[in-house]
């Protein structure tokens, strides 16, 4: 029997906070006894263990407390990367080491590029150089056991600078011997009762050590406590970000003391949270582990590589020494300390220096974003559930008659046989493949929602072979797991066996939530259920999702020939889940507060390698007034992922529903975002290659302007287009910070939101209006040029069949553009892995033409304007030009430089029809 369940907002009783959660009391307790002047870390190198072969410095760690021991490995990587590996010498049983092979493309290449440094072996000290230049360092430091990482001779990461390191190792039930210390934090654990007696003592520091119970739900812990810890500080740095996803600021806050703290860690632990709160550390969907620290001239990263719950405590001190400082102190240093329920320590450092270097360092490890399908990039619409086939026909229509382009219709659960996926609801889709053929028939797509559960049904296909296939998750005592989710009793599918994998590659889905059981605690599944070789639940929880992620994306390419690249979207996501498609920050509300929240979200989550992300244009929940509508269509459309998406219980809301002058408003948007398909498909690719993020915050496009590092309510698509989302009902005015000594160029009119173009950008676009993407396939190009201050700008322009993987073998136009001296020359980025007489791509598109260039700056008017192929160089002609007027320069006046309309219009040159071909190399020369 199905249910349906009807939920208004988060309610912070189910979910635990630290105080209820053991190991995070247990590693915060530590944190506050290492704290104190008289304590030492008890972590040492052991004597005469260090050993240095092949880019790997390896060693033995005994904690002197317990005489338990650890190797230690560190790891000297290609570019720029360190890698610290810490496990136990001697486990009762192996401990999970397996979120390397979901989240790293392989395993990454050690350097041979190093030198021992003349410390090492002296005064406990071990150094090395590395890297091309030797302008890396590592020192190790034996007692206490502690690592610096240095770029040319400052320190950028620290690990154990404070002493906070904490590795509990397996033990026996019945061992009394070095069970781990519970220091209560009164303030944060009590709202109990203040312990008294020595007795109550003793039971409460065994609490949570080998069960644990939350809102009446138990957790078995067979393994008994077996938590990680660890300080990493990054002394010099004030800003640090990343660690999605959590609705709180870009630049994080700090969690224990400070102006504006939080009083709880971020929390990474992948959970359905029905209308989150904002401004707040508690835990979401996703997990990345992934944290970046910038300061003027540097920039550095670390990867937390651990898929268990974890925790992450940020302070900042000023005036800190660190160990290598020789007395020059730092302005502002920021500390964290992160702590996993299970696992090893194995983390990844990335050196940059720059943040554009960092992504790229990130890419290279756990892979670059995949290029999607160029539909994939337009425009969504959605809701749960659009009721019928006739439904989806009227929709559809919709569109069309108020001149609307899309790409995407969805249908949510709603659309199956009682909740069983891969199935349809056969009395209100009863010819769903027909209603697909009609929505194909305009060029556009539709996507249908599944959920990783299964119904527990004998006479369902889909749970009849995964039980016979025995790939079902199991509970802790090996019997398939039964859970409540939205189509009642409910089992799942463990994604982790590669046999689970290999089955759904011949099924097909388009969407994936985390694990999400109505009766499990916190909404999610218990710790102690089994996956494939034995492992915990507790052991991969945060990646779990993004196996199931996997095995959809590969069916999806295995389903056509040839492949055709997958779209697919999730809510929950960890390192990786770049690799297989994008997504969206999940159940957020109709309200003001939501919207101005989203900026800051999708720009962490980008910049911590996952750049196809989205929210809920309109709000999830709830009924959003026209004026909030538009402002999140005007807002949806500068980012990656664009839906409007709406719960069951919410008004309709298509575009056209509220009247003129919203329809035209919001039409207007979408629009925008249709005629920019171009340069946003060309940014989708260079994130494919490079990891760049394609929404960007402030401080990546101006690394050195301190004013820019907290900046959260603006951003940049590219480094072409500032955007400054209106976020506040009935505002008329905003103030956007114009950085740099740039020039800008107003990009988006009256009743929109404040775009701008950058001075020295080029960006491509397709004009003629059409009702999808894929109409727009073969339309002429025109050519923004916005020149800086010194006459000049630069662009790119990528195009494939959006389709197919052929790109990868060549088959594409990469289109180079560079306006200087009063010369505008196009010339090709291809690689030669193909000719361009060879290259299907070009083949196919060789009339694809450019109708118009604009150029906004111009400093004087030319006498006259030449083109010419530069394989044709004798064969010139004078183009026809003319100096902008109102109608054809409007949403391009550059009043953000003070400039009327009037005077700006002299400085607009529009070329008309100059009978070039996108895919040629040629030259524009002004002739004064």
């Amino acid at each position: 029997m199905a249910t349906n369940v009807v939920v208004s907002a988060m309610k912070p009783q189910d979910f635990r906070t630290c105080a209820q959660t053991s190991f995070c009391r247990r590693n915060r307790a530590y944190a506050d006894k290492a704290t104190s002047s008289s304590f030492i870390s008890p972590y040492n190198v052991v004597k005469d263990t260090i050993n240095i072969e092949n880019g790997i410095i390896s060693g033995e760690l005994i904690n002197t407390d317990n005489k338990v021991s650890f190797i230690f490995e560190i790891h000297l990587l290609i570019n720029n990367i360190a890698r610290i590996k810490i496990n136990e010498k001697y486990p009762l049983k192996p401990r999970y080491d397996g979120a390397k092979y979901w989240s790293l493309i392989q395993e990454p290449f050690n350097t041979l590029e190093y030198t021992e440094n003349p410390s090492t072996g002296k005064d406990g000290v071990t150094s090395l150089s590395f890297g091309v230049d030797r302008n890396h360092k590592v020192i190790i430091h034996h007692t206490p056991f502690h690592v610096e990482l240095l770029v040319n001779d400052e320190p950028v990461i620290i690990f154990n600078n404070r002493g906070f390191f904490n590795f509990e190792h397996l033990r026996k039930k019945d061992d009394p011997a070095n069970q781990p210390e519970e220091l209560t934090i009164q303030s944060e654990i009590n709202a109990e009762a203040e312990i008294q007696t020595e007795e109550e003592k003793e039971e409460k520091q065994e609490e949570g050590l080998w069960e644990e119970t939350f809102n009446g739900k138990l957790d078995s812990k067979p393994n008994g406590p077996e938590s990680i810890g660890l300080d990493i500080s990054f002394p010099g740095f004030s800003h640090v970000y990343g660690i999605p996803e959590h609705a709180s600021t870009l630049s994080l806050k700090e969690t224990r003391g400070g102006d504006g703290a939080y009083n709880e860690p971020y929390r990474l632990y992948n959970l359905d949270v029905f209308e989150f709160d904002l401004d707040s550390p508690a835990a979401l969907y996703g997990s990345i582990p992934f944290l970046l620290a910038h300061r003027k001239g540097a920039s550095t990263a670390i990867l937390w590589l651990n898929a268990a719950e974890t925790w992450i405590d940020i302070v900042k001190s000023k005036d800190d020494k660190s160990f290598l400082s020789f007395g020059k102190s730092t302005p502002t240093s920021t500390h964290t300390h992160w702590f996993s329920e299970s696992g090893i320590i194995d983390v990844f450092a990335f050196l940059g220096p720059t943040t554009s270097d960092i992504f790229k360092q990130y890419g290279l490890l756990t892979g670059f974003t995949a290029l999607p399908q160029s539909f994939a990039i337009g425009y969504h619409q959605c809701r749960w559930n659009y009721l019928n086939q006739d439904d989806v026909a009227e929709v559809d229509e919709g569109f069309d008659k108020h001149d609307i382009p899309y790409d995407v219709i969805w249908l949510d659960i709603e659309h199956t046989d009682d909740k069983r996926y891969f199935t349809w609801d056969k009395v209100k889709f009863s010819e769903p493949e027909k209603m697909q053929r009609n929505i194909g028939r305009k060029g556009r797509n539709m996507v249908v929602i599944v959920d990783p559960h299964v119904k527990r049904d004998d006479n369902y296909y889909i749970y009849k072979e995964a039980k016979d296939l025995d790939i079902l998750t199991k509970d802790k005592d090996g019997k398939i797991f039964e859970g409540w989710c939205w189509p009642g009793s409910s089992v799942w599918i463990d994604w982790t066996n590669p046999k689970a994998q290999e089955w759904f590659a011949i099924k097909f889905a388009f969407d994936q939530y985390k694990p999400s059981i109505f009766s499990g605690p916190e909404i999610t599944m218990p710790k102690d259920l089994l996956h494939y070789e034995g492992w915990e639940h507790r052991d991969l929880h945060n990646l779990f999702g993004m196996t199931f992620h996997a095995a959809t994306s590969q069916g999806l390419i295995n389903r056509t020939s040839p492949n055709h690249r997958p779209f697919v979207l999730s809510r929950s996501f960890f390192p990786g889940s770049q690799r297989f498609g994008a997504i969206w920050t999940g159940d957020i509300a109709a309200n003001w507060d939501h919207l101005a929240a989203s900026s800051p979200m999708l720009l962490t989550i980008g910049i911590s390698g996952l750049p196809f992300s989205g929210a809920d244009v309109g709000g999830f929940f709830g009924n959003p007034e026209p004026e909030l509508l538009v402002r999140w269509y005007q807002t949806g459309a500068f980012q990656p992922f664009f839906r409007a998406h709406a719960h069951i219980d919410t008004k309709r809301r298509e575009p056209w529903l509220f009247g003129e002058p919203y329809t035209g408003y919001i039409r207007d948007a979408i629009r925008q975002r249709y005629i920019l398909l171009p340069f946003w498909y060309t940014l989708f690719q260079e994130a494919s290659t490079n990891g760049m993020p394609i929404i960007r915050p402030m401080f990546v496009v101006f690394p050195d302007n301190e004013e820019t590092f907290a900046m959260e309510d603006q951003y940049f698509v590219g480094n072409s287009l500032l955007v400054k989302p209106i976020t506040s009902q009935g505002q008329t005015t905003t103030e956007i910070y114009f950085a740099g000594n740039d020039l800008y160029y107003d990009y988006y009119t009256f009743k929109k939101i404040p775009v701008f173009l950058r001075g020295g950008s080029i960006i491509p676009r397709r004009q003629r209006f059409r009702r999808s993407s894929s109409a727009m396939y073969s339309d002429p190009f025109t050519l923004l040029v916005a020149l800086n201050k010194k006459g000049e700008a630069a662009g790119t322009l990528y195009l494939d069949d959006g389709k197919t993987y052929e790109y990868l073998k060549g088959h594409y136009i990469h289109r180079n553009f560079n306006f200087t001296s009063g010369k505008f020359i196009s010339t090709s980025f291809n690689n030669e892995q193909v000719q361009d007489n060879e290259n299907n791509y070009i083949k196919s598109n060789d009339d694809v033409r450019i109708e118009r260039i604009i150029v906004l700056g111009v400093d004087k008017s030319p006498k006259k304007i030449i083109g010419y192929y530069n394989d044709l160089i004798d064969d010139k002609k004078e183009l026809k030009f003319s100096l902008g007027g109102i109608n054809d320069i409007k949403g391009i006046v550059s009043t953000s430089i003070g400039i009327s309309v009037e005077e700006i219009s002299k400085d607009i040159i529009i070329i008309r029809d100059p009978k070039l071909l996108i895919s040629r190399d040629w030259t524009i020369e002004f002739v004064n």
